[in-house]
């Protein structure tokens, strides 16, 4: 399932709300992938801005990679950004969906956790 929040930010207005809710809930951003411009460099021209933020709780990865190394298929989270109507769309597929889907055995309330943290960054991001 994918959580998601419509927001009347732009994508560069929304970059460094994202990047400080993030750090408030100790969350680091990682890379951006400014897929407009990758698939611009490959010769395909696609109008609409998207961005995927790769996000990382050391310790929460940490915890994961402990209980099982397979877990770093999953890894790390992340959240895109893609324009819509009067703004911008903040989303993620939701962590507990994601492991639940890849077969993976590990502790539901890290992903719980992680899940609940990672709404909390979006919902603050899109303000």
């Amino acid at each position: 399932m994918i959580y998601q929040k419509a927001t009347k930010y732009s994508q560069e207005e929304v970059e460094p709300r994202l990047r400080e809710a993030a750090q408030r809930h100790k969350f680091g951003v990682l890379n951006v992938l400014d897929m407009q411009a990758t698939l611009r460099n490959k010769g395909i021209e696609f109008e609409k801005e998207v961005r995927v933020y790769d996000i990382c709780n050391p310790q929460a990865a940490a915890q994961a990679l402990g209980e099982n190394l397979a877990v770093a298929t999953l890894l790390p989270c992340r959240i895109a950004v893609y324009s819509s109507a009067g703004g911008s769309t903040i989303a993620m597929v939701n962590p507990t969906d994601l492991f639940a889907s890849s077969g993976l055995e590990m502790t539901g309330a890290l992903a719980e956790d992680v899940q609940r943290t990672m709404m909390a960054i979006i919902d603050e991001a899109a303000g």
